[in-house]
This record gives C-alpha cells, sequence and structure tokens, in this order.
C-alpha cells in the first residue's frame, strides 16, 4: 500500500511558476515510475509527466512540453512537477500517481492516486 500526499499549488497569473510535490508513505517509490495528470473541470483525466524510478527518463504531454519539469527526490520519497509560463488553460487539479503498468498516458495504468491539488492560472 501506498499513501500520496501531495502539496503545492494554488492561484497565480498568466506567465507564473507553481511547483508541486507528491511525498508517498508505506512503502518506497524509488524503483516506480511516477506520473502526473490533470483534470479540468468538465473533462476527461489527461496525462502531464512521468518520470523513471532513477530519474533518467521522463516523457511530457505536448500541452507541456518546454515548460513543466518532473523530478524526484527518491531520498525524501518525493516525487516534483515545476510549472513553469503557466498559461489559463493549464487551469486543473493536479494529480500523482504510482505506475503499475501499461501505457504512460492511461490512467489505468496507475494507482495509488494523490489527493489532488488545485491549479488556477488567472490571464
Amino acid at each position: 500500500q501506498v499513501w500520496l500526499v501531495q502539496s503545492g499549488g494554488g492561484l497565480v497569473q498568466a506567465g507564473g511558476s507553481l511547483r508541486l510535490s507528491c511525498a508517498a508513505s508505506g512503502r518506497t517509490i524509488s524503483t516506480s515510475f511516477m506520473g502526473w495528470f490533470r483534470q479540468a473541470p468538465g473533462k476527461e483525466r489527461d496525462f502531464v509527466a512521468t518520470i523513471s524510478g532513477t530519474g533518467g527518463t521522463t516523457s511530457y504531454a505536448d500541452p507541456v512540453k518546454g515548460r513543466f519539469t518532473i523530478s524526484r527526490d527518491n531520498a525524501k520519497n518525493t516525487v516534483y512537477l515545476q510549472m513553469n509560463t503557466l498559461k489559463p488553460e493549464d487551469t486543473a487539479v493536479y494529480y500523482c500517481a504510482v505506475f503499475t503498468g501499461g501505457s504512460i498516458i492511461k490512467t489505468n495504468s496507475y494507482a495509488y492516486w494523490g489527493q489532488g491539488t488545485q491549479v488556477t492560472v488567472s490571464s
């Protein structure tokens, strides 16, 4: 069993930055791919980014490439999402999760979801 507790997020003006954190407890996540997703009101939960256990492999959704950076600190059992040059269309609830197998962009490939963190970008 893994518990993921998210922090960060909030309200920011367009062009600003935020960093989300996802701290795991229960067991180490150092060998697990981890992912970030987001869900805007009335829309499906979409893939944002993923990172391998060592941090050496990352992947991003096209809308966030070049602006968002996923990273991890395995000593702290924590994964991060640094979000720069934020746009109003980035407004959503952001979730972290543990990859369990399958396609990295599919929600059903993940388990042990965090509680979600609201990110609101004003224009």
